[in-house]
């Protein structure tokens, strides 16, 4: 059990990054989100008229230049930009120096679930209207998911564990709880985890649209996500990235670091269902907080509050509370819950890093931020899901869950220290 471990495999959290709609950085995100500020509205990245579903909540007034090498941004995807603009905040925050660590032990894992789909866009459109000679040659190391771990990596020096993972929507925390297990294997001291998305584009949009996922209520932008509302009518798609700094507890003593929490439990499970609908009895993702609250060495009467998934779409706030009654029985009805996505969309791939950040926050401030838009509670989504407005509360535990297409689920424990 993790609290009997000794320090050098206890995982705690030193460094946050956060790039979203309504904030570039953590204090400005958080704050935000505390107030109840929605950063949904008409998409302005491309001409949504045509589309179903013509909002979102998009990156606004950023220039990657402000925080990455001109030249290099160029080369990259727009969800490099935030991975990278992300890690960045992460490790200055967490106070870290290079030249007083062993390269060979620290490690990146940051994922998307998409990568980068306006590169893949631009350059099919370059291929068809110009031939294959107007195709950039930065094309495939631009568009793979695993990019922004590689920059990052050459950008700080470091020499350990680096990959990207993914697995849809719960791409990001499985990029989390993997690197939790690296530390706690020995593989390394460091490790810089999360996940990165920007797919707000034309085949982005089109794609989800078509499969009638995304809400249509582009003339009430705001009030368009609306998580474990009778009224909700499909997702809103957000962009940016979450990105924690993950140390053993020994490194991290060692060097006099500022803790936030520990990162005490982690599962994943799949649901081997369906490719799209979660497990309509919840099993999947039940099994995923079950062995993570396990993993941490905790009862389930311990957690506190739960980050849901919380899409917003009919099915995945339904088959969530549900999967929290199966798991949580009587305690359910003690615990607070939140959809976030509520306020910042859903980022996809990058989905678990920003609310892991989130998460995060909540321990170390003991404020729970709300959801918004919780108007006419559907009478199956019956739990307290802090509505509208935020709330003080001791929160000692927090569950963080994340469900991706393809039936994988991941589940993140973490606990002040």
């Amino acid at each position: 059990m993790a609290s009997n471990l000794p320090p050098s495999q206890r995982v705690v959290v030193t460094g946050l990054g956060a790039i979203a709609s309504i904030g570039h950085d953590v204090d400005t995100f958080w704050s935000n989100l505390l107030a109840g500020k929605s950063g949904i509205d008409r998409v302005t990245q491309f001409d949504p008229t045509n589309f179903t579903c013509q909002i979102g909540a998009e990156v606004r007034d950023w220039n990657i230049e402000n925080h990455w090498d001109p030249k290099e941004a160029r080369r990259n995807d727009r969800y490099t930009h935030f991975g990278m603009a992300a890690a960045k905040q992460a490790f200055k925050d967490a106070g870290l120096d290079m030249a007083g660590e062993d390269a060979d032990r620290v490690g990146v894992v940051i994922g998307s679930g998409i990568g980068g789909m306006s590169t893949y866009e631009t350059q099919l459109k370059r291929l068809i209207e110009g031939g294959p000679r107007k195709v950039s040659p930065f094309t495939i190391p631009s568009l793979i998911g695993n990019m922004c771990s590689g920059l990052f990596a050459i950008e700080i020096g470091a020499r350990g564990p680096n990959f990207g993972l993914v697995s849809a929507c719960a791409t990001a925390t499985h990029c989390i709880g993997e690197s939790m297990h690296m530390i706690r294997r020995g593989d390394a001291d460091i490790m810089i985890a999360g996940g990165a998305e920007a797919s707000i584009t034309p085949f982005g949009y089109a794609s989800f649209c078509s499969m009638k996922a995304m809400s249509t209520r582009n003339d009430a932008p705001q009030q368009a996500s609306r998580p474990f509302d009778k009224g909700r009518d499909g997702f809103i798609m957000g962009e940016g990235a979450g990105i924690l700094v993950l140390e053993s507890l020994a490194h991290a003593q060692a060097r006099g670091a500022r803790i936030y929490c520990e990162l005490a439990g982690y599962a994943a499970s799949c649901d081997a269902h369906h490719i799209t609908m979660p497990d309509p009895e919840g099993k999947g993702l039940a099994a995923a907080m079950t062995r993570a609250i396990a993993s941490a060495g905790i009862a389930t009467t311990d957690i506190d509050y739960i980050n849901a998934h919380g899409t917003s779409t009919p099915y995945n706030d339904k088959f969530e509370t549900l999967a929290i009654k199966k798991v949580f029985g009587d305690h359910a009805r003690k615990l607070a819950v939140s959809s976030t996505k509520s306020m910042t969309g859903h980022l996809l791939g990058a989905a678990g890093g920003i609310e892991a950040v989130i998460s995060v926050k909540t321990i170390q401030t003991g404020k729970l931020a709300p959801t918004i838009n919780l108007t006419d509670p559907d009478p199956e989504c019956d739990l307290d899901y802090v509505p509208n407005v935020a709330r003080e509360a001791t929160v000692k535990t927090v569950l963080s869950n994340n469900l991706g297409f393809g039936g994988q689920n991941a589940a993140a424990v973490f606990r002040a220290v």
